[in-house]
């Protein structure tokens, strides 16, 4: 993703006073004109409007195949690809082990074109599986320096950036995010301050938008709104300050006699109104990317909000770029996505994963959707919840889903994470949002065909799960089959807005509501069930949705109705946005929250969220 944006780019989300952060940019900045600018041009907007192409501002490149498609001997097939992925190998048993889905999926061939980005993401994957094999051949046959590799990664992964003197000659700055997932073609977010107006209204007013290149611009949010409807709220917070374009009503105090005026009622003095950004003046931006979306903050104050849409997603971004008549003075980038050296990890053996054994019966399998480079959320949960006795002793299986990267150096730190801890899966796909679904599928195949547990549990790498709450539940439940288990969601009904997150057209689901489904935080299924999705999946009989909690919903229904008993039992003490005392599951808890957490577990044996008394 390219982002045009004079902020700074942070990824946090406050619950009970904790804050999760996972990517931090500060930005100061200055604008500073050397002549008033004309109505029609923009400040910070390196598109004259939203008509223009921003590929030629960004100077992208596309893949031959794009460029040219209907060159066919550009084109590689699929069924090349697939071969490519799922070819021997001369890897060693244990490197194996994260393959052990691998092979299970070959289908998916026959499912690519069924959800968006599919084909997409099985030929991106063949890219970057070679890639990756090349690169793990060259170390056996010791082509690579271990010493000299390991501090060229580091230098390429770096944990933060920094530049104190951002002052460019060119007419944009760019900060790129090295081990971030890159793109192509680009998805542009576009924060857009217009101090002068635009056609629309002769007021300061920000613009934000999105622009692809099979949609083009999306519809524009702008802050002030139009219409006070309009304003709504993402992450509990507002689309458009209610303060942004409002008279300004503080008041000022009159030395002589002590007394307090508002401003607008003294004489002489003109209506003022709020705006963030002011020509010549120092700020620092902030913008804040959450779980529905990313918020901007000038001085530390809630500016506004924008909430993602179908392709925008914050593990897409690898570059930050800001342009347009604005004095750049530094950025700060900390937090980055790198993995922990396992060389100076104390802690190393408790954190590895129990070796499978087929004398040992599971009764719970959990799979964990987790991306590429999340190294620090599958630490953390290592350290948390996967260290419940039950999961040291073999009998509750844990491991990460992770779809392929397209960046080589993302590929091979998790590939050697993969061989330190035992306990990651790869996907035969690259991450896509849309393909989340073929993660809970790819769960379902390892609870039932590499194990065979009792009980299969999906949920996330930012979800914290009190296991044994979860497994007190499924005995005091006592069914075994035709079970779902979780925050069920008996009354919902698609998305239709085509700038939601969520969106599904009617060609995807014609009904004007779905089917019983549980929250993505955390769920679970009987064997029985996770058995029947494979085994349709297998028959080309499981219809492919890209929500995927909605899917297994969907699922389930379709098994209902060839006869299945389907016992739906709601857990309320699952929460799917953030944490309350009490909880079962807590959503959106980064890092630093799950050590919180789990330490409160310990010292005092309640499920008290952070940030309490």
């Amino acid at each position: 993703m390219k982002a045009e944006t004079p902020h700074l780019t942070r990824m946090k989300k406050w619950y009970g006073g904790a804050l999760v952060s996972s990517l931090f940019m500060l930005l100061l900045l200055r604008y500073g004109f050397m002549k008033n600018p004309v109505e029609e041009s923009y400040l910070m907007n390196p598109f004259s409007s939203n008509g223009t192409n921003p590929l030629e501002w960004v100077r992208f490149t596309a893949p031959p195949a794009l460029q040219n498609p209907g060159n066919a001997s550009q084109v590689i097939s699929i069924d090349a690809i697939a071969f490519s992925l799922f070819a021997q190998r001369n890897l060693s048993k244990g490197e194996q082990q994260s393959l052990l889905t691998w092979n299970l999926l070959k289908n998916l061939i026959n499912h690519s074109h069924a959800l968006p980005n599919g084909v997409e993401a099985i030929k991106e994957a063949g890219s970057a599986w070679n890639s990756l094999m090349d690169s793990i051949e060259e170390e056996k046959l010791g082509y690579v320096n271990d010493n000299s590799s390991r501090k060229a990664k580091e230098k390429q992964c770096p944990h933060f950036l920094n530049k104190m003197n951002a002052t460019e000659p060119e007419s944009h700055y760019k900060l790129r995010v090295p081990c971030g997932l890159t793109q192509d073609p680009p998805i542009i977010l576009h924060y857009n301050v217009r101090l002068h107006g635009d056609k629309i209204t002769e007021d300061p007013v920000i613009v934000q938008n999105t622009w692809t290149i099979a949609h083009d611009w999306g519809e524009e949010v702008r802050c002030p709104p139009p219409t006070p409807e309009e304003n709504e709220k993402v992450d509990e917070l507002e689309q458009c300050n209610k303060l942004v374009g409002k008279d300004d009503n503080r008041t000022i105090r009159v030395h002589s006699h002590g007394l307090r005026l508002p401003l607008l009622g003294l004489q002489g003095v003109k209506p003022r109104r709020y705006f963030p950004f002011k020509q010549g003046s120092l700020f620092v931006a902030t913008l804040r990317v959450g779980p529905e979306g990313v918020q901007m903050t000038v001085d530390g104050k809630h500016v506004t909000s924008f909430a993602y849409r179908e392709t925008l997603e914050p593990w897409l971004v690898s570059e930050v770029r800001i342009s347009g008549d604005v004095k750049l003075i530094s950025v700060l980038a900390s937090g980055l996505p790198t993995s922990e050296d396992s060389d100076h990890t104390v802690d190393i053996e408790a954190l590895k994963s129990v070796p499978l054994s087929l004398q040992r019966p599971v009764d719970l399998f959990i799979g964990v959707f987790s991306t590429a480079n999340n190294f620090k959320r599958r630490m953390a949960v290592r350290r948390t919840w996967m260290q419940y006795p039950e999961v040291r002793s073999g009998t509750v299986v844990v491991r990460f889903f992770v779809g392929l990267h397209k960046n080589h150096i993302v590929n091979d730190e998790l590939w050697n994470e993969a061989r330190t801890y035992g306990d990651i899966q790869l996907m035969p796909f690259v991450d896509y949002y849309s393909l989340i679904t073929w993660k809970t599928l790819a769960i379902c195949t390892f609870g039932t065909e590499v194990v065979s547990a009792k009980f299969v549990m999906k949920t996330d790498d930012d979800a914290f799960v009190r296991l044994d709450e979860v497994m007190a539940s499924l005995s005091r439940i006592n069914v075994t089959h035709g079970l779902l288990y979780g925050l069920i969601n008996s009354d919902s009904q698609p998305h239709r807005s085509t700038d939601s997150k969520w969106f599904i057209s009617p060609e995807e689901w014609s009904e004007e509501k779905y089917p019983p489904w549980a929250h993505g935080p955390g769920y679970v299924v009987s064997h029985d069930i996770a058995k029947a999705v494979y085994k349709r999946f297998n028959e080309v009989r499981l219809k492919m949705f890209k929500l995927e909690d909605v899917a297994m919903g969907i699922w389930i229904a379709d098994m209902q109705k060839d006869g299945l008993e389907v016992h739906y039992e709601k857990e309320e003490r699952i929460f799917n946005e953030g944490c309350k005392d009490g909880y079962v599951i807590a959503h959106y808890q980064g890092p630093r929250e799950m050590m919180c957490l789990w330490q409160k577990l310990q010292e005092t044996k309640r499920a008290r969220c952070c940030g309490d008394p």
